[in-house]
């Protein structure tokens, strides 16, 4: 026996490598101190800090990828991966450095990978880091054949002095609301339960179903940074992710705050009105699973409402004044509609 007879292709990982590499390096900053291949990345310290702190984030993408691998869409994954490590990161101030990703799968198969990877690149691109390693495990019997799954880690740098926590959160700032492009990646084993018990499984290819289930989270990094770099003072930021506004917003808060959100301050996207009617979703789970639209919150002070929402509007991201803080207990209150 072999290694190959047990189900794992050296060879084929050699020559996956060597197709990537190419695309890899397209996403390296000056910073980055030798090439791809090494057991470790180097990446040296931008100029100009004096106290720098490096912020690092991971994730994945969840069972988003079921549904990719179903309709063998392989191309916005990989956006979704960085997206999620990105806005993370960014919700301190800091500007992303490198990311590396973990893929692994049941068998490679180069075509389908390099998908994935060209999705990582263009995240990279997007957020302005470099995709500095990685590691593609091929694992027969762990994984059915056809099948992978991703997990991303990133490392950004702020100054110090410039670290955004939340201290600076003042009751009456103004919590303002940065449209989603849809789903994102949180919530898809309910999106997969509801479109496999109401029968949709080969219906996801008629209305461009399966390519609005797969749109990509949204990359936040280069107009936050610019707000920030154009002296915009942001008082706190919160990534909208798992458990939606209830269970993020308050994460960028002071003790004895909440948000009061203002009724129908933003549209609702026809993907989650979709997923409400077909699953009979009640209205509070729907906000404590998706972000409904609003994938990026950052808080000001009253002051600065309209230069923020014109910077925004400036850089293509549809920005809604959504809510303000008040005296409370760390909650979201108001969500819940009809």
């Amino acid at each position: 026996m072999d290694y190959k007879e047990a189900g794992v292709d050296i060879e084929a990982g050699r020559q996956f490598v060597h197709r990537i590499r190419a695309k890899v390096e397209s996403t390296y900053r000056r910073e980055v101190l030798g090439g791809l291949g090494g057991f470790g990345g180097y990446f040296q310290i931008p100029s100009g800090y004096q106290q720098p702190v490096l912020v690092s984030g991971t994730d994945g993408v969840g069972t988003k990828l079921k549904l990719a691998q179903m309709l063998q869409r392989h191309d916005t994954v990989g956006i979704d991966l960085v997206a999620m490590c990105v806005n993370d990161v960014l919700t301190s101030g800091a500007e992303p450095l490198f990311f590396l990703d973990y893929l692994a799968t049941g068998k490679l198969e180069p075509a389908q990978l390099e998908a994935v990877i060209e999705g990582i690149v263009q995240g990279c691109r997007q957020s302005g880091c470099t995709l500095l390693g990685g590691e593609t495990a091929e694992m027969p019997g762990f994984y059915a054949l056809g099948e992978y799954d991703l997990a991303g880690f990133c490392v950004g740098i702020v100054e110090k002095s410039q670290l955004i926590s939340g201290q600076n959160v003042q009751l009456g700032d103004i919590a303002l609301g940065l449209a989603s492009q849809g789903i994102h990646s949180n919530g898809f084993s309910l999106v997969r339960r509801i479109i496999e018990t109401q029968g949709y499984l080969d219906k996801l290819e008629a209305e461009n179903l399966g390519e609005r289930l797969l749109a990509p989270t949204q990359i936040y990094v280069q107009p936050i940074l610019g707000a920030l770099r154009s002296g915009l003072a942001i008082h706190g930021m919160a990534h909208i992710t798992g458990g939606g506004l209830p269970e993020n917003l308050p994460r960028c808060l002071n003790e004895g705050q909440s948000v009061a959100i203002i009724p129908n301050s933003w549209p609702i996207l026809p993907i989650f009105r979709w997923l409400a009617q077909e699953g009979e979703v009640n209205p509070q789970v729907m906000y404590d699973t998706f972000n409904m639209g609003i994938g990026f919150v950052v808080i000001v002070a009253p002051e600065t409402v309209k230069d923020a929402l014109d910077w925004f509007e400036s850089q293509g991201i549809a920005a809604y004044e959504i809510g303000s803080v008040v005296p409370g207990k760390g909650e979201v209150l108001g969500l819940t509609r009809t």
